[in-house]
């Protein structure tokens, strides 16, 4: 899979998924243009290409971005994708995973823009009536990160109808580890995504894990959720882009290993991997989360011939484990 002298615009690119996404581009042959406004992302994350910062609402950074770099494609990574903040300022996520969004795309068509892969999730299911989760299952959200994604995509559904606009929406589970090269992974500030904490109280960056409810229909109790190496999610979002770029029809696809693993589980592995003690503590519920996510992935591996290579936890675990020594080291 090359791309020669294509032009992408990473949106978003200077985060965790993003800053993969970009260095996975360069290898393959792409020149690439990454905005993004630091609010949530590293710019020592990025491995090259070229990067504006700015904000994606803002119409006349992409105006410049799209007049200066005959773009061919557009990756879209620039969310808020913290659950419970959503639930504590909806607003601030319709501002910024749909209004601005939908200004990226009003300057899309107006650049005769005609390839987006956009970052959805899980989340527009909700609460799912049967796992492993289809594609064809129900989208009923139950918080508005998820009901943002959700939004997004039937913006895109009438984009395609009305403009041409052509589109892959991938719907992760959960990003996980690092790249193989260990100088790029996965940093938040404030962190909230699991294997990163269990990490980083294994490290002693903080004192222990909290477990956000225990009483969950799930054999120990704790949600069971379907994590993907973020390698693997990079590999399926250039089979997108590859199939778009060659004439392919807009689709959506789930992205997850069709295996699920409860926070117990995680923390388990964690202390496994780095033969570190990790403390626990018990806590309520957070609104917003399902008991179940797991993935059925068998329409995007029989369409675009995606294979993960990275199925078992341990695996991403390690992975990220060598990307949070490195990067404790190098920030201390």
């Amino acid at each position: 899979m090359r791309m020669y002298e294509k032009m992408i615009l990473v949106v978003g690119g200077a985060g965790y998924i993003g800053s993969h996404m970009v260095k996975a581009l360069l290898d393959h042959g792409a020149r690439v243009v990454t905005l993004d406004d630091l609010s949530r992302g590293n710019s020592d994350l990025l491995p090259g290409g070229e990067f504006r910062k700015g904000d994606l609402g803002n119409l006349q950074i992409l105006e410049d971005i799209f007049s200066q770099n005959n773009v061919d494609a557009v990756m879209h990574f620039a969310a808020h994708s913290i659950v419970p903040e959503s639930m504590k300022y909806p607003l601030k996520y319709y501002e910024n995973n749909v209004a601005k969004t939908i200004i990226l795309l009003q300057a899309m068509a107006q650049h005769g823009i005609k390839y987006f892969i956009f970052s959805s999730s899980a989340a527009v299911y909700g609460e799912p009536s049967t796992v492993p989760i289809k594609e064809t299952h129900a989208c009923q959200p139950i918080n508005p990160y998820g009901m943002g994604k959700r939004m997004i995509e039937q913006v895109l559904k009438d984009s395609d109808a009305t403009y041409g606009l052509k589109y892959v929406s991938l719907r992760y589970f959960n990003a996980a580890g690092a790249d193989n090269s260990g100088m790029i992974g996965e940093r938040h500030s404030p962190e909230t995504h699991l294997i990163p904490l269990v990490l980083k109280a294994a490290l002693g960056e903080i004192d222990q894990i909290k477990i956000f409810g225990t009483d969950y229909p799930t054999p120990d109790g704790t949600c069971i959720r379907d994590y993907i190496h973020v390698s693997d999610l990079i590999q399926a979002h250039l089979l997108a882009l590859e199939m778009l770029l060659g004439g392919g029809e807009s689709a959506v696809y789930n992205l997850g290993n069709c295996r699920g693993y409860s926070v117990r589980d995680v923390i388990n592995t964690g202390q496994l991997v780095t033969g570190r003690h990790i403390p626990i503590v018990e806590g309520e519920r957070r609104p917003g989360d399902p008991a179940v996510l797991v993935a059925n992935s068998d329409k995007i591996r029989s369409e675009l011939g995606w294979e993960p290579m990275y199925g078992d936890l341990e695996d991403m675990v390690r992975t990220a484990w060598i990307w949070h020594q490195y990067d404790g080291k190098r920030r201390k």
